[in-house]
């Protein structure tokens, strides 16, 4: 049994994490929280006790930390006496906290795949590139490492893993996951995510699975239309996603994609930024002889992610499109969730999208506590056992639904 949390990160997705673990600190234990600047966490670690999150009695620890720095790293993870790390902080870190956790043994939980400041969209597949490294590594030291366990990746891995149980085996020839917010957060433009990490998704190569192999596009090159429950007709484009590049291997489905949704405003500010190279991660020197990454230029003017959530209203909707056969006929599940941005709001003081990737972590970490995800080796979210997940999520805020031709329902295992 494993306890205590050790969160790095301070931004909207951690805030959520916080709130998460202090309701759920009877099993999880003490708590800390450390970042690049410590008035976040401490923002946060206030916020947390404003609200009354905590089931059991305590505080927040915060600390100052630069997270690249793996032994300053090591020494906060045993000062606390941590042993399970969330990693919700830039995913420029994730290598270097994930080595920290492996020399100290604490368990590892990310939500995104590891990226370099100077390179986007890597050959395929991401995983392999970085994190699938350091497998050997973790299963050497009895080191549990749970990599994308946010919402996607993460919840929609294991929709695929707990999707491809309901048809008949071997007949799955599709998983489309697409992912939608129907919300608006009022401003003329912003990103959800840090604006950094936020583009370098959609500025490389969009690549795809398909008839088992990979396929490239470009971005906003296919579109798909679907009429979804809650948020209606809604348009997405097949994009380029971490989880693909861990589900091809892990399950032997032909065809899986990833779908976003996108406005027309959003693909026309994105269109201009990026063909005026403002959304390169190259830098560049300017007339009075400065170096500066323009991605980083647009960060800065672009509102911070984490000062959206008081006006976002609308909702998400975020699910596996499933294809196969059930008893030998030609079928289609959708397994999705629903998160009003308000409602997110209201609990933890997050917009809807922070709150989709900040609570899967959580449930995987109380799962890790109780033994049942304590895997002591490295996997991905459809290596596990999706049902414990996928019931504690119910329960956590994330309400899992399914539609198929026997209606629409709760998914609970």
């Amino acid at each position: 049994m494993k306890r205590n949390v050790l969160i790095i990160g301070a931004g909207g997705v951690a805030q959520v994490v916080a709130h998460k673990c202090a309701q759920h600190n009877d099993v999880l234990g003490n708590i800390a929280i450390a970042a690049r600047t410590q008035a976040k966490c401490d923002a946060i670690a206030a916020d947390v006790a404003k609200r009354g999150s905590f089931k059991v009695p305590a505080s927040i620890a915060t600390y100052q930390l630069d997270a690249l720095d793996i032994e300053a790293t090591k020494r906060l993870i045993t000062d606390t006496s941590s042993q399970i790390v969330i990693n919700v902080g830039s995913a420029f870190v994730n290598m270097s906290v994930l080595q920290a956790c492996i020399d100290t043994g604490a368990a590892y939980i990310d939500t995104a795949i590891h990226e370099q400041p100077d390179k986007i969209c890597e050959n395929p597949p991401w995983y392999a590139n970085y994190e699938w490294q350091r497998k050997d590594a973790c299963a050497a030291n009895g080191v549990t490492a749970i990599l994308g366990a946010g919402f996607d990746p993460g919840v929609v891995n294991a929709y695929a893993r707990a999707g491809m149980d309901l048809f008949d085996a071997g007949s799955v020839t599709d998983i489309d996951i697409i992912d939608i917010n129907a919300g608006s957060h009022g401003r003329w433009f912003a990103t959800n995510f840090d604006p950094e990490i936020n583009f370098r998704e959609f500025t490389g190569v969009v690549y795809s699975w398909q008839n088992r192999q990979w396929q490239t596009n470009a971005m906003f090159e296919v579109k798909r239309t679907d009429d979804l429950p809650v948020v209606g007709v809604q348009d997405s484009y097949l994009s380029g996603h971490d989880e693909i590049h861990s589900l091809h291997k892990n399950l032997d489905v032909p065809n899986i994609r990833f779908w976003m949704g996108f406005s027309e405003h959003y693909k026309n500010v994105f269109t201009v930024l990026n063909k005026l190279g403002l959304l390169s991660e190259q830098p560049v020197t300017t007339a009075e002889g400065q170096q500066v990454v323009p991605l980083k230029v647009v960060k800065a003017v672009l509102p911070d992610p984490s000062e959206l959530a008081k006006d976002y209203t609308g909702k998400t909707c975020i699910g596996d499109k499933i294809r196969g056969t059930r008893a030998g006929q030609d079928a289609e599940v959708f397994i999705y969730n629903v998160v009003d941005h308000q409602d997110a709001y209201r609990e933890v003081g997050s917009q809807g999208i922070s709150y989709t990737a900040g609570v899967p972590p959580v449930a995987a970490a109380i799962l890790v506590a109780q033994g049942t995800w304590d895997s002591r080796t490295m996997v991905n979210v459809e290596e596990l056992d999706p049902k414990p997940f996928i019931n504690l999520l119910n329960n956590m805020g994330l309400v899992t639904r399914i539609q198929d031709s026997d209606g629409d329902r709760v998914l609970a295992f």
